[in-house]
């Protein structure tokens, strides 16, 4: 081969190099590249303005400066793995990194095994920021979260709503169909409670309902279930009780609830109550017998529980 070929070749070289550094310079891709120790030996200017680092201040450095203090041994072991393993590409992972000021941000890495000039294997990683896709993930798994939440509860109060509350009560009549358990529910609603609506606003009215809602349910059982039927209007289903035992409890918290004040403004209120338990009857059969006892109590003057006089 002559000079002028050699020359021409160690030219083609150097500018295939030179190109190689240039795009890795201007890539909008952080790259890194670390020795077999995990110490930077290149860092490129995305990857510096993703971290917020100087060149200088990360070349040296373990790599796992920009790694979460909870994950360093882990993605350490990782790369002393990579680096004396015989894979020449690392898959596609996902990490949480921490940059200069303390952010904690989502990437994607993807690395690939290169030759150093002492023959030594380098690792080579590639970063793509994607925390504002993670964010948006995260945002839309809550909205959907949210949405099946609103789906089986009542907004105001986190109660089962309707729909809710009255398959939770099928159920509970097929198991006393097939095991004949015993069965019980109670309607009830508050006693005059548009007066509050009228005298200071809705507003007051829903804390109302949220706070006698508290109140009841610190008197139930875990195996008890509170719905909000709608309006102030609200139904109990307690498995495992008859009307006796329901009516105790009831009384209970029919007495909780006159006795405590709602709101800022010192509000009394009471309940009117209606007790239906299982005798070979649908739930629509049920929730009628319990809510003409209910209404019986609004006509014997309130603030009392009624058992529905076919339970009995």
């Amino acid at each position: 081969m002559t000079g002028t070929n050699t020359d021409h070749l160690y030219q083609l070289v150097n500018r295939s190099k030179r190109n190689t550094e240039n795009v890795i310079k201007t890539a909008p891709l952080g790259i890194c590249i670390t020795d077999p120790q995990g110490h930077f030996e290149m860092v490129n200017p995305a990857y510096c303005q993703f971290y917020g680092y100087q060149e200088e201040e990360l070349l040296g450095q373990h790599f796992t400066l920009v790694v979460p203090e909870a994950y360093r041994m882990q993605v350490s072991q990782l790369h002393d793995e990579f680096i004396r393993g015989d894979e020449n590409y690392e898959l596609r992972q996902e990490w949480e990194v921490r940059c200069n000021n303390g952010e904690t941000r989502t990437i994607i890495t993807e690395a690939a095994r290169i030759e150093g000039d002492d023959g030594k294997p380098r690792k080579v990683t590639f970063i793509v920021d994607i925390t504002q896709r993670k964010r948006l993930e995260e945002r839309l798994t809550q909205a959907n979260e949210r949405l099946e939440y609103l789906a089986h509860h009542d907004e105001l109060t986190g109660l089962l709503n309707r729909r809710q509350g009255l398959a939770k009560l099928e159920e509970a009549l097929e198991r006393c169909r097939r095991y004949g358990n015993q069965l019980s529910i109670v309607m009830f609603d508050l006693d005059n409670f548009k007066n509050v609506n009228d005298t200071y606003g809705h507003s007051t009215g829903d804390s109302v309902l949220q706070e006698v809602t508290q109140v009841v349910n610190q008197q139930l059982r875990s195996t008890d279930s509170q719905v909000r039927l709608g309006g102030e209007e609200f139904l109990i289903i307690m498995p495992e009780v008859n009307a006796e035992a329901a009516h105790t409890a009831m009384e209970r918290i029919r007495q909780q609830v006159e006795q405590t004040t709602y709101t800022e403004h010192q509000l009394t209120m009471t309940l009117s109550a209606g007790i239906a338990c299982y005798v070979e009857a649908s739930s629509t059969r049920m929730l009628d017998r319990a809510d003409k006892a209910m209404y019986q109590a609004k006509q014997a003057g309130r603030n009392r529980v009624v058992i529905a006089s076919s339970s009995v």
